[in-house]
């Protein structure tokens, strides 16, 4: 589900890029020392996202690391930027991925996911005792959207809230003046993300007979429903800016504006584009049969006559 928080890089400066990819790379190190080299198979975009918006809102002191090799892209010098929200997000990762591998032997008895879990399961304990709000938030999470998708539940914001009300818990990292407007910001970005999840999937999930509650609207109304889904996340990342913008973040403000106001629709455009060239082909294919079966009764009607 998740992967849709990124930046988009061309409106992004190469400056504030630079800074954007060494705290990807400092994640990517913190689960690396974490949870080993399985650790770094865990990382995205959306916990890079909250260990930006954490740093800009604490302003913590970080430690930085210039000029290192890495091994999984070892023809190019990377550099890194770590402090407390990087090991926090880290943990997040894991409970997330933990639940997610659990959620997929559960579904589909995937034996690689059941390992995958298998092998977190000392880290997420560790983090359980560290984090319970937030992990009893993600397990309930869990355990309500089974429930949904169980019942077939269609009412897409009760289901959608449910990703928000888990996000909201772990963006907000502690109780302090500054927690509720951060469950804000998490609560609507989790229901964007939940609701671009599904209308990316729609059409596999209506095929596959897959549990999705935008089939429904698909199903009523195919002309006007992308118009609708738009509408929709456009309500919801709007709502999630305005809780950003009321947090006092001055520092990498610039990086967080690309990626509230540009970045999260990236992905979206791109299947846009995909979308459109598929209709495209499937439009010319179509012309062309037509042709085809035009000529041959041409053929037909001159061997009558």
């Amino acid at each position: 589900m998740f992967g849709y928080v990124n930046i988009n890089r061309q409106e992004l400066s190469e400056e504030a890029g630079k800074i954007y990819q060494s705290y990807y790379c400092g994640l990517c190190r913190k689960l690396k020392e974490t949870a080993g080299r399985r650790g770094q198979l865990l990382l995205n975009y959306d916990m890079t996202f909250l260990v930006v918006l954490l740093t800009g809102l604490y302003e913590p002191q970080e430690k930085e690391e210039a000029s290192f090799t890495c091994k999984l892209h070892p023809t190019k010098k990377r550099c890194s930027r770590i402090n407390e929200f990087t090991k926090y997000a880290a943990d997040m990762n894991i409970i997330l991925s933990f639940q997610n591998f659990e959620d997929d032997w559960r579904d589909n008895h995937s034996y690689a996911k059941k390992a995958f879990a298998k092998l977190l399961g000392k880290d997420y304990l560790r983090i359980k005792e560290t984090y319970p709000r937030q992990v009893a938030a993600v397990e309930k999470y869990l355990s309500d959207l089974e429930e949904m998708e169980r019942v077939k539940e269609t009412n897409i914001d009760l289901v959608a809230g449910l990703t928000g009300t888990m996000l909201g818990e772990i963006f907000a990292y502690k109780e302090d003046m500054w927690a509720d407007e951060l469950r804000c910001l998490g609560f609507y970005l989790g229901k964007f993300i939940y609701l671009m999840d599904a209308y990316e999937d729609v059409t596999k999930d209506k095929k596959n007979g897959c549990y999705n509650p935008l089939i429904r609207i698909y199903d009523e109304d195919s002309k006007d429903f992308d118009t609708f889904c738009k509408l929709m996340l456009t309500s919801m990342i709007s709502e999630a800016a305005k809780s950003f913008e009321r947090l006092p973040i001055l520092l990498h403000a610039d990086i967080l504006r690309n990626i509230l106001y540009s970045g999260v629709w990236c992905r979206y455009e791109y299947n846009q584009l995909k979308r459109q060239k598929k209709e495209a082909s499937q439009a010319k294919r179509a012309k062309h049969s037509e042709n085809h079966a035009s000529e041959d009764a041409c053929e037909v009607d001159k061997m009558e006559g």
